[in-house]
């Protein structure tokens, strides 16, 4: 039998110790949340306001599991990635 997962996207509201976040789902219920093992590999970070997208198990509805990090539009896609500070010549 497999585990059977409802996936649902929410709102990161708060960064709680030990990789757990408070996210708020659509519907206004909130549920504590890990983070998946790929993105823990892969270093991706999550801070107050991103939108994930979350597995939530039919057994346990108060806890998930983050598994993708979504694009906000509220991003400024022209703005640069690192700034090095002012460039010298010499």
């Amino acid at each position: 039998m497999a585990l059977e997962y409802v996936e649902v996207e929410g709102k990161v509201v708060a960064v709680l110790p030990g990789t757990m976040f408070r996210v708020e789902l659509k519907n206004g219920h909130r549920v504590l949340a890990h983070i998946s093992g790929k993105l823990r590999k892969n270093f991706i970070k999550f801070t107050v306001g991103d939108m994930v997208r979350l597995e939530i198990s039919p057994q346990d509805v108060e806890k998930a599991r983050i598994t993708h990090r979504l694009r906000t539009a509220l991003a400024p896609h022209n703005a640069p990635i690192r700034s090095f500070g002012p460039r010298r010549n010499g």
